[in-house]
Parts: structure tokens; sequence; C-alpha cells
């Protein structure tokens, strides 16, 4: 009987989820981290599915769970409001190509569209899995990654992500600064 029903309880977590669902379906699809500049189409413009950075996971994972489309949604409020956002890359105007794929503009617009919960103490209880957080990985970079519904031995959740060799669903969402903490809605 508890067999039956901790299978039943994971069917749930993974119903509740259609966000975690679709990053982990980008495990061993996406097998490279690739950061260079690309052309795109527009909208829904996607890199090569074999490589991407860790804004690519966000990216393919709410177009595919939510056909949401972060390239031209950030493009067009970056449009629109373009003095609110960071100014790093010294540009002057947007850039649909790369604009979506840049961690800073994704925790600016998140912020702008009410998406940002603010930022815990590294709690096991603050995360849902489906939540997208950022942080600061060594030396100083940015980075990006999706809450998932498995978790480890003392309860933190399992993040999905590409930090350097492809998508992949690993334990490690406190072992960095965070910077941000987002929870879509539509």
């Amino acid at each position: 009987m508890r067999v039956i029903l901790l299978i039943f309880l994971s069917g749930v977590t993974a119903l509740a989820s259609p966000l975690v669902e679709s990053a982990k379906k980008q495990i061993g699809v996406t097998t490279q981290y690739d950061p260079s500049y690309q052309s795109l189409d527009f909208p829904n413009g996607d890199v090569d599915p074999k490589a991407g950075v860790c804004t690519d996971v966000i990216i393919r994972a709410l177009r595919d769970a939510h056909q949401y489309d972060l390239q031209s949604k950030v493009h067009s409020d970056m449009k629109n409001h373009f003095s609110q956002y960071p100014k790093i890359w010294g540009l002057k105007r947007t850039d649909r190509n790369i604009d979506h794929r840049r961690v800073p503009n994704l925790r600016k617009f998140f912020l702008r569209q009410g998406f940002s919960l603010g930022i815990h103490e590294k709690s096991n209880d603050a995360f849902q899995a489906g939540d997208i957080v950022t942080c600061v990985v060594p030396p100083n970079q940015p980075h990006i990654m999706i809450v998932s519904d498995r978790k480890n031995s003392t309860g933190v959740p399992y993040v999905i992500h590409n930090i350097g060799s492809g998508t992949s669903e690993d334990d490690c969402l406190l072992q960095y600064k965070l910077t941000g903490h987002y929870r879509f809605s539509k």
C-alpha cells in the first residue's frame, strides 16, 4: 500500500510542475555549453538544442511547458523600458538575439513581471518545484536554474541547469550565493 501511495504522490508532483518536466526533457539532449553569440529566428528563436547556456534551459522549458516565449517577451519589455535594464554590455538598443539569454536581463524582467519572491534564507521550505533561482558562481558569473521536484536526503531540492557540460540535474541549490527567486505565473 505504501509503495502505491508513493508512486501516486510522485505522479502528482510531476503533474504539478510542467516546467520541471520540460527542463528534465533537455537532459541528455543539450550536452554542450556554448555561450557564443548567434543570430536567431524571431519570435521563438533558439540555438541548436544540443548546445546552449543556463538561460537556454529556462527559455526552452517555459516555451515547452507554457508556450511562453521569453525571447519576444523580454524584447518587448526591454524595447519599452530599456533604461530600466542593466547596462553591462554597453548596448544602446535592444538585441533580440541575445537579450533574453543574459541572466541579469532575466532577473530584471522577472522582477518587472511580478514573478519575484525575494531572496529568502537558505531554507528548504522556501523553494517549490518549478521555481527559478538565480545565483553567482565562482569567480563572479551570474547563473540561473530551475528548482527540481527531486530532493536530497536532507530535503534540499536539486536544480536543473547547464553549468558547463549540458543540461543536468544536480544537488547544488544552496551551494552558491543566491541573487533571486522567482515563481512563474502566466
